[in-house]
């Protein structure tokens, strides 16, 4: 009976390995964790409540699947806290050091020559940045930041859609400052990168070298920091690294998917410092832009492309740029593989569904657009996370349309909303869609008074509005 006990502990914990990975495994459940079995429950001991929540919130979905996989529907899991595990945690801490310096290589970090270690450089520089009317200015900032000592914009913020150069930038910058200033220390990580080594080091008791690491840079660049949103442990922990960086008179670059003040749940003091320096936007290519994208993509992978067709792609994939290298990408393997020359008509025939998929039937900055103007609301408000009725009924149907005229997922809509959770687009889009079937009444507050409208009328006005 003990034996089959075991086995069904090793299946389940071989499991949950494949499903989070080993080395999230060996840190978080092998050296920290006692999981036993008893009847229908299965016991995951802890060695603290810090502990028991963290596993909770980030596997708790892995947990039942592997439980489910392993030993069936019916057992049921439970967290103990087990105090006896902290000396067993404390033992592990040099398997712990091994595996953290393993997580180091997940992002670059360059030391001085002095040091004698090989810098690391990143895939893209602001060599290869297609320059155009939609990102000047912000390659403009990023090539200031790159070349002076002492750049006064100080952070820079990058943010605009997906897919249209924010990290191309940041990286440039990183080689930049690599090749043309050696002596300086810099960090390029992501955002989510920075989370997960600030709870390593809270668990492993690490936070002094955590902080040294960080702090000690002349130069941090922080990609995706919208993903800071909801964690205000973490972003007490970064203000505290950014004013030590900032004061230090060192450099701090930031990229986002929005603005500082569109990024919900994102602490007051965080926004003043992030918008304190250059905030930048990024815009969609235009089509010159476009067309230069795809000639130096191309070129730079010896692609035999007629004008007459890059000029196709360019006027009809708009999104951003890894849809037209998508396109590019699909035409010159279909072509390969068929043996069939590059013409306009071939490109017009492979690209169509390509086209299909890719182009919305209206764009969520006309949505937006459209909305405000109706609710006479700001796009700022709808980002926020302000709740009155105004702002949450324009967000409603923002979120309604978005899903209804474009290709956009609930997840995307979200992220474009401020990063708002994927479950908030979809209770939106709920009650929208309920509201329509019975043609609700909405009463909201606008600058001339009280307003009713009907469901259906809204709906109709507002899709007559994008349309225009």
């Amino acid at each position: 009976m003990l034996s089959t006990v075991m086995d069904d502990v090793c299946a389940f914990s071989d499991a949950l390995a494949k499903k989070i990975g080993r080395q999230k495994y060996n840190i978080w459940f092998k050296n920290s964790t006692k999981i036993a079995l008893d009847g229908d429950y299965f016991t995951i001991g802890v060695p603290n409540h810090f502990m028991a929540r963290w596993i909770e919130e980030h596997f708790s979905s892995h947990i039942n699947d592997a439980l489910r996989e392993t030993l069936g529907p019916d057992k049921k899991i439970t967290f103990k806290v087990d105090s006896g595990l902290s000396s067993r945690q404390k033992k592990s801490t040099l398997s712990t050091d091994r595996v953290e310096e393993r997580n180091n290589d997940k992002y670059s970090f360059s030391r001085p020559k002095k040091t004698k270690v090989q810098q690391r450089s990143l895939k893209l520089s602001l060599d290869t940045f297609v320059v155009g009317r939609s990102n000047e200015l912000a390659y403009n900032a990023a090539k200031a930041v790159a070349c002076e000592k002492n750049c006064p914009f100080n952070p820079l913020f990058i943010h605009g859609g997906y897919g249209v150069g924010k990290t191309h930038l940041m990286q440039g910058i990183c080689n930049s400052v690599s090749r043309n200033r050696p002596e300086v220390n810099w960090l390029y990580l992501s955002a989510e990168d920075f989370a997960n080594q600030f709870i390593l080091a809270l668990k492993t008791r690490k936070l002094d070298a955590f902080r040294h690491r960080l702090r000690q840079t002349d130069l941090l660049a922080i990609d995706d920091i919208h993903f800071l949103s909801n964690k205000p442990s973490t972003q007490q922990e970064f203000l505290h690294t950014f004013n030590s960086i900032d004061l230090a008179g060192k450099q701090v670059v930031l990229v986002s998917d929005a603005h500082p003040k569109m990024i919900e749940k994102l602490s007051e003091k965080l926004i003043n410092r992030f918008v304190s320096g250059m905030v930048v936007k990024v815009d969609s290519p235009d089509f010159k832009t476009r067309q230069k994208i795809c000639r130096q993509f191309a070129l730079a992978n010896k692609y035999s492309i007629p004008e007459n067709v890059i000029n196709y792609v360019a006027e009809n994939i708009t999104a951003n740029v890894r849809e037209l290298e998508g396109a590019i990408i699909k035409l010159v393997a279909f072509s390969s593989l068929q043996n069939h020359k590059i013409t306009l008509s071939l490109a017009k025939e492979i690209l169509a569904e390509h086209l299909i998929r890719t182009d919305p039937i209206v764009h969520s900055s006309d949505i937006e657009s459209a909305v405000c103007r109706y609710f006479e609301a700001t796009i700022t408000d709808l980002h926020s996370s302000k709740k009155n009725k105004t702002v949450s009924l324009a967000r409603h149907f923002s979120m309604y349309i978005a899903r209804k005229h474009t290709n956009m997922s609930s997840p995307e809509v979200g992220r474009f909303m401020g990063g708002k959770n994927h479950a908030t687009v979809l209770l939106a889009c709920k009650k929208i869609e309920e509201a329509i079937k019975t043609n609700k009444s909405f009463n909201w507050i606008s600058p001339e008074g009280n307003r009713t409208e009907k469901a259906r009328s809204i709906l109709k006005q507002l899709e007559t509005n994008i349309a225009e």
